[in-house]
């Protein structure tokens, strides 16, 4: 089916979306670094400009429109969340285009923290401006290392199909599990998942192997934690901003950070995803990707 993508980033959903074989025609974001990464690895077809300056008319008719739309203001790691958050606002850009649109499927993502903010009344209207458009809404937390990534990512995937078309959807059934119960394989660790990498401080010629030199602690907090390589790697964050102050994972030895390649590894990009901009602005694009493989899983239920 053909694919609009808005809030694209770096192309994680997008690649997702692709892998399941679906047409993306058309994509948007308004972080040029981002927009780069996206046009050389998925295609031509972005557009790099604030979503409040595209018109429903530039947007292509489609079958599905795609969007993980920024999530800093409901994010549980913004302590200074709040429903007032302007960035709150923009999943309103996505009800719009969906509105004149009228694809047969939409799926929207965000972070779990949108769950409980204001006692779930966020989520609540956000679910009631989507059903009013003619959609059977439903919304479902899923676990990245449920699906073959080799992070424990949990994020709320959104998705509506159109009444008037007769359109159903069911989530993904996990491929992996914890402990290797129901018969699944277990979880990937990230000791595994990264153990076909060079050392980045020998010679290589692996794109973006670069890492923050940025010293390591261990307090328990993001970025701080002990990474224990036969379980999968927490949650692969992209606080801070492209200017510095990205929160790294260390790498599972223990005795630096994760390279960019690495994290990217860690959110099941290919190897030759290649990633544009500073080393921060990487680390950021990453962070806020949607990891491929859960993406993809997603999508092959769309028929």
């Amino acid at each position: 089916m053909k694919v609009v993508s808005l809030f694209s980033g770096a192309g994680g959903l997008d690649l997702g979306f692709k892998m399941a074989g679906h047409e993306i025609i058309w994509a948007n974001d308004i972080y040029e670094d981002a927009a780069e990464t996206y046009k050389a690895n998925i295609g031509p077809h972005m557009v790099c400009k604030s979503i409040f300056d595209v018109a429903d008319s530039d947007v292509p008719e489609c079958g599905i429109v795609i969007g993980g739309f920024p999530c800093q203001g409901f994010s549980v790691a913004n302590t200074k969340r709040s429903v007032d958050d302007g960035r709150n606002q923009l999943y309103k850009e996505l009800v719009r285009v969906i509105r004149a649109k009228k694809p047969k499927y939409f799926v929207a993502e965000n972070v779990k923290g949108i769950c409980s903010l204001a006692k779930g009344e966020v989520l609540k209207l956000i679910l009631e401006d989507f059903s009013s458009l003619g959609y059977k809404v439903q919304a479902k937390i899923l676990n990245a290392a449920n699906y073959g990534v080799p992070q424990v990512r949990q994020r709320v995937f959104i998705v509506g199909a159109s009444v008037e078309a007769g359109a159903s959807y069911e989530y993904p059934a996990p491929t992996h599990s914890a402990d290797g119960s129901g018969g699944l394989p277990k979880w990937i660790g990230v000791g595994e998942a990264l153990s076909g990498l060079p050392d980045p401080d020998l010679p290589n010629a692996v794109p973006n192997h670069g890492y923050s030199k940025y010293k390591l602690r261990f307090n328990g907090y993001i970025g701080h934690r002990e990474i224990d390589p036969l379980k999968p790697a927490p949650t692969v964050t992209a606080r801070g901003d492209d200017k510095g102050g990205v929160v790294v994972l260390h790498h599972p030895s223990n005795q630096r950070r994760m390279s960019c390649r690495e994290l990217a590894t860690v959110q099941s990009f290919p190897l030759d995803y290649e990633f544009h901009g500073t080393r921060s602005s990487v680390y950021r694009q990453i962070g806020n990707a949607v990891p491929p493989l859960l993406a993809y899983a997603v999508a092959r239920q769309i028929k």
